[in-house]
């Protein structure tokens, strides 16, 4: 069966508390965020010994760690920046599996200079493709050597942000330290969301091999352009975007997606994988969870 979990990042606690409080909300399994009230986990600090503190530290609340976020702008404009942010998710991979798990997640990221989150031109153009694949191998040969995965979620407005991308990327690097994290949610935008079956159809028949965890969260096309919506929460930007654009992303069960055909498409070929909750805060984790147990049992 699919196993539901949720990210860390929305129980913005101490270590032990965090751990508690999600296994108190009946979860068996977490997508660690590395960010803890009680712990200084900037780079230097990802050791050793603070990665089995956090792994012993879910293993005691019956929560394994199925992935760890890596979340980070691949390809940001600024080389400083862009640097920075691959040494600090190399790091991450190096460390993957004395966290429990080989998997480590991010988007691909954009050219744009101000926000990680909104389309560039660059990202559809050649130099922007091939700047990115070169990116992602440099990152997958690290995972490799560190018996680690590289997962890449694929985001509309990242340079990575289509089935037909998804495909070009794993066809250019093939290598089994690439895997896909499948969120249907991340391919609509606003010409294909009424087309919800069809596409839903289209990213399991062509990409279900790719898969290592998937998201869950919610799509609705908004009532106007609404930029970037970002919730206020006590956690960082990815965890509290909501929607770019005319497009909303809420959390499980507030929007439109066909959740009945997006679990009989996930577990068709991947019935133990784990499901993580994500784009809410803390007061509405009851309700989320009710609803993705609901539509589980429903399909079986």
């Amino acid at each position: 069966m699919l196993q539901v979990g949720i990210f860390t990042a929305y129980f913005p606690y101490a270590l032990e508390e965090t751990a508690r409080k999600i296994r108190a909300h009946g979860f068996n399994t977490v997508q660690l965020d590395l960010s803890f009230k009680d712990m200084d986990l900037s780079d230097a600090n990802i050791t050793a010994a603070n990665c089995k503190t956090i792994r012993e530290a879910f293993r005691r609340h019956d929560l394994p760690i199925c992935a760890v976020s890596g979340y980070t702008n691949l390809v940001h404009p600024d080389p400083a920046r862009r640097r920075q942010n691959l040494d600090r998710l190399k790091t991450i991979l190096r460390h993957a599996r004395e966290l429990g798990t080989p998997y480590v997640i991010s988007e691909t990221g954009t050219f744009d200079p101000d926000s990680d989150w909104v389309h560039h031109p660059k990202n559809k153009t050649r130099e922007g493709y091939e700047t990115c694949r070169d990116i992602i191998a440099e990152l997958v040969q690290c995972a490799r050597e560190h018996g680690a995965v590289f997962c890449t979620e694929t985001y509309v407005n990242n340079v990575i942000g289509s089935v037909a991308e998804t495909l070009r990327l794993f066809a250019d690097i093939g290598d089994p330290s690439l895997g896909l994290l499948m969120d249907p949610t991340n391919y609509f935008e606003d010409h294909n969301l009424d087309d919800m079956d069809a596409e839903l159809h289209r990213i399991f028949d062509a990409l279900s091999p790719h898969i290592k965890i998937a998201h869950a969260k919610d799509v609705k096309r908004a009532a106007s352009d609404q930029g970037v919506q970002l919730a206020d929460i006590d956690a960082g930007e990815g965890p509290a975007l909501r929607g770019v654009g005319k497009i909303e992303l809420p959390p499980p069960g507030l929007g439109s997606l066909n959740y009945d055909l997006y679990l009989q498409r996930l577990s068709a070929q991947h019935p133990n994988l784990p499901i993580i909750i994500e784009h809410l805060d803390e007061a509405d984790v009851p309700r989320a969870k009710r609803f993705l147990d609901a539509k589980l049992l429903a399909n079986g």
